[in-house]
């Protein structure tokens, strides 16, 4: 172990541990008060619910805890977006739940409450997931309901999203926990089977104030649309609970009894772990993210065995492309290699940089993964295509479009690591959030935007600089300096995993160590659809 390994190691250990402080104040939801009222009533926390439904000795996943993140200050802010979304087991069997958070404003819905839902239902169609709804809310959080109750991916794509799923034979139970109230109201209904809790859970178009003040009728909420009208007078629901546990443990009941699924058939054997030591990445990943390193060396503490075949080995260096197992399953990656190399014409080519081989032959490797029904996994860290007059005469936005094309029109289940840098069209080829990896997640170390900070701030300084020379200012060197720092600080937090994190540009930000885990059960989940289009190329430009 040399010196920088060990600076490595406490650098990325200091994010990890931001990471998890991070964590723990978001779990808390609306704080310690919140959920000490809610016990008060005798209901259980979103969490507390999840953790109760979920199989203790099976992995899970959370998406989005970070939704939200230092967003809506103005509104008192939307601590994981006001909703709890894992994937986990229930009774052995991989499920989506989705839970309120009653200590988040009620659980009312901000945009990004929205947004989240959303993606957790998008999750369930692509893999054909059953989904748990813990219904707990007040409905659309109405000081911005301009941003969230008309446009096509609003709230009302939730319940057309829930006729879909239904259509498509995807199972959805719902269990109404506390407040669900006009038109979330239909959300439970939609769905195939329903719980209501006794006392505690309500449904109603309309609540008492809202129906004396239309039609005059004076009436409490419970005798309006508590459990016992909903199962004994109108059969809304189709079942009553006595509380919350009792209300998880039915649905533990009703799942138990669902059947098998009909398999995708991704290859899996015994799983393996990486021989070599995992930890070794806080060491190996560099503190600058302008530093090289061996991506292979990352490589290996991520696959079953450490051992991987790669493709092309001696062509277009900058992209590593191979087979391997993660966690038993077959899996194709493509990583940027991020040390500078030598290719077979002694050229110096950048680390992270991709050029006209490289992806000439992530394209081929990405067609080959296709062909034989082998789920992709991007390792990014990367700074885009690489740019100038040769790279342009050689034809790099040819060749970088014949990648694009071929990772926007793969069939099999992608999921993206982003390690480091996510830059500009480079995130695209590497399977960005816009080309639909059935998961997206970050480390603490990543970097999300066009361009870098520091290319960033110099393209934008000339910018100003030329803005203000053109007002007559004279800009001094100390002048152009503050400029500088004022601009780059500005875009560095913008390319902050946690800023990609809050807005759901990816599914969260997560400890290395947890990579295999996420591609896993990620792998499994895909694993409930079968693949039903065939690969094609479209037209491109040979």
């Amino acid at each position: 172990m040399d010196i920088n390994f060990n600076k490595n190691e406490d650098h990325n250990k200091l994010l990890l541990s931001e990471l998890n402080k991070k964590f723990r104040k978001v779990s808390l939801g609306g704080g310690k008060a919140r959920i000490e009222k809610l016990h008060e009533k005798g209901k259980m926390t979103a969490r507390e619910r999840i953790d109760y439904l979920l199989d203790k000795n099976l992995p899970s996943i959370e998406i989005g805890a970070f939704a939200g993140e230092d967003m809506y200050k103005e509104h008192g802010g939307c601590p994981s977006g006001g909703v709890v979304v894992k994937i986990g087991y229930i009774s052995k069997k991989q499920c989506i739940i989705v839970a309120n958070d009653a200590t988040v404003k009620a659980g009312a819905w901000f945009p990004i409450t929205g947004k989240k839902n959303l993606r957790a239902q998008e999750i369930a169609i692509e893999n054909k997931l059953p989904i748990i709804y813990l219904v707990d809310s007040a409905g659309v959080y109405l000081p911005m309901q301009d941003e969230i109750f008309p446009d096509k991916e609003h709230f009302g794509r939730i319940f057309r999203n829930n006729a879909v799923m239904s259509g498509k034979g995807i199972i959805q139970i719902a269990a109404v926990m506390g407040s669900c109230v006009a038109g979330g109201a239909y959300l439970p209904i939609m769905s195939d089977e329903s719980i209501i809790v006794d006392k505690t859970g309500s449904i109603f178009l309309a609540g008492s104030y809202l129906v004396k003040a239309a039609i005059g009728e004076v009436i409490d909420n419970e005798t309006l649309g508590g459990a016992i009208t909903h199962t004994e007078i109108s059969g809304v629901c189709d079942y009553k609970a006595l509380d919350d546990k009792d209300a998880l443990t039915k649905i533990k009941t009703l799942v138990d009894k669902i059947g098998d699924y009909e398999k995708a058939g991704f290859n899996r054997i015994d799983t393996k772990k990486p021989k070599e030591d995992p930890k070794d990445i806080y060491g190996i990943l560099p503190i600058s993210r302008s530093d090289q390193y061996e991506m292979k060396d990352i490589i290996k503490r991520i696959v079953d065995d450490s051992k991987f075949e790669e493709y092309k080995a001696g062509f277009g260096k900058t992209l590593i492309c191979a087979y391997a197992r993660i966690d038993g399953w077959a899996v194709g990656i493509v990583a940027n290699q991020r040390k500078i190399i030598k290719n077979a014409k002694k050229e110096m080519q950048f680390g992270g940089v991709i050029y006209s081989d490289s992806a000439d032959k992530a394209t081929r490797f990405i067609a080959n993964c296709n062909q034989k029904k082998i789920p992709l996994v991007f390792l990014q860290d990367v700074t885009g295509f690489m740019v100038g007059s040769k790279a342009e005469h050689g034809g790099i936005i040819k060749d970088g479009a014949k990648m694009v094309n071929a990772v926007g029109n793969s069939v099999v289940p992608k999921f993206t690591i982003i390690i480091g840098n996510s830059y500009g069209a480079g995130n695209y080829a590497m399977c960005g959030k816009a080309y639909d990896p059935r998961l997206i997640v970050a480390w603490p170390s990543a970097e999300l935007a066009v361009m870098s900070g520091k290319s960033a701030a110099k393209v934008l300084l000339q910018i100003e600089k030329a803005s203000l020379q053109k007002q007559g200012k004279e800009i001094t060197k100390k002048d152009e300096e503050e400029l500088y720092n004022k601009i780059k600080s500005r875009y560095d937090l913008q390319t902050s995993p946690y800023y990609a994190a809050a807005r759901l540009w990816t599914d969260g930000i997560i400890d290395p160590l947890d990579t295999r885990k996420w591609i896993s059960m990620g792998i499994e989940a895909a694993n409930h659809a079968p693949i039903e289009k065939k690969f094609n190329l479209g037209v491109i430009q040979v």
